[in-house]
């Protein structure tokens, strides 16, 4: 029961590899909301704030 391969250090590092293997998409679909969020503000501060005020003289 000690050694058996469920339980020892052979698993841990099968499951990491399994793991790592998958990729981070989490870290990427994270990454693009957060994108996605800036450029929303950034195009309601545009169409909101400058362009109400017109063009500079």
């Amino acid at each position: 029961m000690i050694n058996t391969p469920e339980s020892g250090p052979e698993a841990t590092e099968e499951r990491v590899d399994d793991i790592v293997a998958s990729g981070p998409h989490g870290a990427i679909v994270v990454a693009g909301i957060a994108t996605a969020v800036v450029v929303a503000m950034w195009l309601l501060f545009y169409f909101l704030v400058f362009l109400p005020r017109g063009a500079i003289q």
